[in-house]
């Protein structure tokens, strides 16, 4: 915050800002009245998706930038703006030229990339641009050099590695090293941050306290899942080579011994029913009992389709991360046909 204010001359806000939680209950409440966007379907990620979206037409302002159509572009706030901008796989031609941009890997390694298809529409602005225009329709005159960002994005690497000098030195050499160069993180080294200088293992008594350790028969927990083909929200196919499943994803995963004891077979339709929070019913319907190696007492079923069974305020107290590895749920067979 510090090194901002030296080479921008602003005092940057110094609040923590808002968790996902945080956000879905100021929205809920009315707390926050607008919503900006960089990418993403937070509608379809965040788990309570029914109470979300009615929270979600209430917003004032909503405001998508993003290359593809999801349902959090479709429900939307009193006003809404929706900017297509181009894709990382489309040529960004800006005034110095085509422009490569950086990413992150889930190795935590950063990569270069450049574009290689044609541009969907020559109409088509690309993030950075889209960001310095509102920057400067907001704030007007700002020590931001905004057009030299956007004609040139190696100069906003430069501005990350001034920031950030221990992370990012060299950033724009490094930029295509073969296999990224990596973010520097303790653990790796084999350092770690600790009172005794080495790795500590805790191991809790017993997950989430608050549901006690005795449950009924009936009960399961529920554990989302998401296929091979898919990327968090965006589903590619309806095979999963994982595990057997092909053609659908409303199944639910449970232990054959399980299946028995309900008194189910496999292959039938179920209702997932939350066991939490008896107050708002959270059901989701038609799954179909598929038999798979999975403890007895548990079941697991994909995400994003059984998030409407997560209440909002069912989520780990510290990190506020939603309990998608761990929920509550009854099982009853479906009254309606795959399609009712």
């Amino acid at each position: 915050m510090d090194k901002l204010a030296e080479l921008y001359g602003f005092q940057p806000p110094r609040w923590t800002g808002r968790s996902t939680v945080e956000t879905c209950e100021a929205i809920m409440n009315g707390q926050s009245r607008a919503f900006i966007s960089l990418g993403g379907n937070f509608l379809k990620a965040v788990p309570d998706t029914d109470a979300m979206e009615q929270g979600w037409r209430k917003l004032r302002l909503s405001v998508q930038i993003a290359t593809k159509l999801n349902r959090s572009h479709v429900v939307h706030g009193e006003i809404a703006y929706l900017l297509p901008c181009l894709g990382r796989i489309e040529v960004d031609e800006q005034a110095t030229g085509p422009q490569a941009v950086s990413m992150e890997s889930s190795i935590a390694h950063f990569h270069g990339s450049r574009g290689q298809a044609q541009p969907a529409s020559t109409e088509l602005l690309s993030e950075p641009a889209i960001v310095a225009g509102i920057a400067k329709a907001t704030l007007g005159d700002t020590k931001v050099p905004w057009d030299a960002w956007v004609g040139n994005y190696a100069e906003i690497r430069d501005a990350i590695e001034r920031t950030y000098p221990e992370t990012f030195k060299d950033f724009n050499k490094r930029l295509f090293k073969p296999g990224g160069f990596a973010r520097p993180l303790p653990a790796r080294e084999r350092k770690w941050v600790t009172q005794s200088g080495k790795a500590n293992f805790i191991t809790p008594e017993r997950l989430f306290p608050e549901l006690g350790t005795e449950r009924s028969a009936d009960v399961l927990h529920l554990a989302t899942l998401r296929s091979n083909d898919q990327f968090n929200t965006t589903i590619y196919g309806y095979s999963d080579r994982f595990r057997g499943i092909s053609g659908t994803r409303r199944v639910v995963f449970l232990n054959r011994k399980d299946i028995a004891r309900l008194g189910l077979a496999e292959g039938e339709n179920v209702d997932l029913t939350t066991a939490i929070d008896a107050a708002t019913a959270r059901v989701v319907t038609n799954l179909k009992v598929v038999a798979y190696d999975i403890p007895k007492g548990c079941c697991a079923a994909y995400y994003p389709e059984t998030n409407p069974l997560f209440p909002l305020a069912h989520h780990d107290p510290k990190s506020k991360t939603p309990s998608y590895k761990l929920l509550p749920v009854r099982l009853s067979r479906s009254r309606t046909g795959p399609d009712g």
